[in-house]
């Protein structure tokens, strides 16, 4: 028997003893993560309570720098819209993901500059790509009016101070966006022989309108039409 113990001692070798070593010490990690770790409290924590590791913070773009007088005041806030017109437009969204408050304003705005410039300039044919039949029929029958009298006008959009959506609305498959503009305008009247007859170049006046705009959301073509006008 003891020949037998001895042999068996002697034939474990440097290269087993090594190989048992790695063998425990994987073994030891292996419970140092199932049973935990004490921490500087005592208390021992397990690798699943240990807290994550923090996370860079998301990179944040600048804003473009100002310059000039503005440089430290705060940018405005623009309003796109009235609470009241917010139900309308979540309905003109859900039927038409390719309508942007944004760009929509943006082209009413360009709409009621040229609208107008035709309007005062009696270009009915310009007024018949921005209109539909009753408000091209409206500002005809004041063209031919103004005309039948022998009066011009001589007018001038200074600036649109403010546009914003006030109140919309999707009956079927047409949307309908009504917009408040407040702008200034110069406007000058002149009659037959070119004699002013009414207002100044050099006092604008600021004007109220609310144009409503429509547009079948099953159209392919995305341009809103001039559907009626009212000043307040």
């Amino acid at each position: 028997m003891w020949g037998f113990e001895n042999g068996l001692i002697g034939a474990v070798t440097t290269p087993t003893i090594i190989i048992l070593a790695m063998v425990a010490a994987f073994l030891g990690l292996r419970l140092y993560s199932v049973l935990g770790k004490h921490g500087e409290d005592g208390v021992v924590r397990h690798a699943d309570d240990l807290p994550p590791r923090a996370q860079p913070a998301p990179h944040a773009v600048p804003a473009p720098p100002v310059s000039g007088e503005r440089a430290n005041a705060p940018a405005p806030m623009v309003m796109a819209y009235d609470p009241i017109a917010e139900r309308g437009i979540r309905d003109i969204l859900a039927a038409d993901r390719s309508f942007d408050v944004g760009r929509f304003l943006s082209g009413a705005e360009g709409a009621y500059r040229l609208i107008l410039e035709a309007f005062w300039s009696g270009d009915k044919e310009s007024l018949a790509k921005y209109c539909d039949a009753d408000s091209l029929a409206a500002f005809e029958a004041a063209v031919d009016a103004r005309a039948e009298r022998g009066e011009s006008l001589d007018n001038r959009l200074v600036h649109i101070d403010s546009a914003r959506i006030v109140d919309a609305e999707l009956v079927r498959d047409m949307a309908h966006i009504t917009v408040a503009f407040e702008a200034d305008i110069a406007a000058i009247t002149r009659d037959a022989t070119g004699q002013v007859i009414a207002g100044s170049m050099t006092d604008a006046m600021t004007t109220h309108d609310r144009w409503s705009f429509v547009r079948s959301i099953k159209s392919s073509n995305p341009n809103w039409l001039l559907d009626e006008t009212d000043a307040t």
